[in-house]
């Protein structure tokens, strides 16, 4: 996910991160597990875009024995299966991992495989973040912090205007906003932009209604999804995600999609086309649509206000696994890619969501605006509906379910699945993936 605003960091941030580094580190290199006289690697590992190039420079001009090695992929699916080696083997992981929200509830199971970061100064920054994802980032009984937070993904709709013009809808975001207060009117409003515009499909895939409804209705409700917070599949007996299935499965009963996942390689070249005009769009999706659109997109997209209410969808934490050699280096750089001024800097470059309140309320934050969103003030837009996020708890298997359910859905679409069935089908597939 490129970044929606390519700007360096600016010389005033600059001398900021540095002054907090000295003060974070004070040039001590030394770490146990492995010798810091002379230079050391540490490699990061993530996935998607989390802005953090620019950083990466900062902290290696103020260590000089320190340089960086980043590994990406570009999908959290490529990305799970090589971190769950990784940690199974006990070997292979970076030296900093990123643990996205649904990733972290398994490895809150096996805190042994990570460093205890409240020994490495961690105890000192619980006021940096949200008190929310703060504490998704701590091991229930209280005593090990396994990661610091890094964006969140307040959620809104992103839109091409030029579509919407071409089927007669308001073009303006707040007006856009307008037309759909519930994902029903959502619904309609897709299906006389289909008739206007029959080639163009109202989105890309019910996979990313499912996303976006569950969180919504999980976070208003009982504040978890598919497994209590005693870890046990609730799949079929949460209304929150019955509902969510019931919302996505309209659209596909209504070919109302194109029937693709995100960041898929057929998703990324549709962005270079006509081939759908809206998307739920957490903050962190403006860079994948920029990135994939390019020129194509720039001044079509646009940003408009969710169905449903606040939402959020996605969001990470750097840890540190206990294989590195180098702890006290690790959880050095990941308290700075995670500080403040941090973020700050991330949301710059990637416009990942802080989760850190002192980041969100900067200037350059909270007043950024996207010149290929039209100029939308992203940084308002999106502030403003991260102030309502509720969490959700996630259970350990949290991923694998949502991927069975949301290939049932897709199954629909396609004419390989009876709508009429398909909700017995997903409770089934949601079994055998929680197993």
């Amino acid at each position: 996910m490129r970044a929606i605003m390519r700007r360096g960091l600016s010389t005033a941030m600059a001398a900021v991160l540095v002054g907090s580094l000295s003060v974070a580190c004070g040039g001590d290199d030394g770490d146990e597990g492995g010798s810091d006289s002379g230079p050391i690697e540490l490699t990061v590992d993530v996935f998607g875009e989390p802005g953090y190039d620019a950083l990466y420079k900062q902290y290696e001009q103020s260590h000089p024995n320190v340089k960086i090695k980043q590994r990406k992929v570009s999908t959290l699916d490529e990305y799970k299966p090589r971190i769950q080696q990784w940690m199974a083997t006990g070997s292979g992981a970076g030296d900093v991992v990123m643990l996205e929200e649904g990733i972290l509830p398994l490895y809150m199971q096996q805190p042994n495989k990570f460093v205890n970061l409240f020994d490495q100064g961690g105890k000192d920054l619980e006021k940096n973040f949200l008190p929310w994802k703060w504490q998704m980032g701590v091991t229930p009984d209280g005593k090990q912090l396994i990661g610091l937070g890094t964006d969140i993904g307040p959620l809104a709709m992103c839109y091409r205007k030029d579509l919407f013009k071409k089927a007669g809808l308001p073009t303006e975001r707040e007006k856009v906003s307008e037309l759909w207060s519930t994902w029903d009117q959502f619904l309609e409003t897709g299906k006389k932009f289909q008739e206007k515009v029959p080639d163009t499909k109202w989105l890309d895939g019910p996979t990313a209604v499912f996303r976006a409804t569950v969180l919504q209705n999980a976070g208003n409700g009982p504040g978890y999804s598919f497994f209590d917070k005693s870890n046990n599949l609730v799949y079929d007996s949460n209304p929150a995600v019955k509902q969510a299935f019931d919302t996505s499965l309209k659209f596909a009963e209504n070919k109302l999609t194109a029937n693709m996942s995100i960041f898929t390689p057929p998703w990324q070249t549709a962005l270079k086309r006509d081939t759908f005009a809206a998307l739920p769009c957490p903050s962190w999706m403006l860079g994948g649509i920029e990135e994939f659109s390019g020129d194509y997109g720039k001044g079509k997209w646009d940003v408009a206000k969710t169905p449903g209410g606040a939402g959020y969808w996605g969001g990470s934490w750097l840890a540190v696994p206990k294989q590195t050699k180098h702890a006290k280096a690790a959880a050095e750089l990941a308290k700075f890619l995670t500080s403040p001024e941090g973020q700050v800097a991330a949301y710059k470059a990637a416009n990942v969501f802080p989760s850190s309140p002192q980041a969100a309320q900067d200037p350059a934050v909270a007043g950024a605006k996207s010149e290929y969103f039209g100029d939308a003030p992203v940084g308002k837009i999106f502030g403003e509906l991260a102030a309502g996020v509720k969490p959700v708890y996630l259970g350990p298997k949290n991923e694998d379910v949502r991927a069975a359910v949301e290939n049932v859905l897709i199954s629909v679409g396609q004419g390989k699945q009876k709508p009429g069935d398909a909700w017995t089908k997903s409770v089934d597939e949601a079994k055998k993936a929680a197993r």
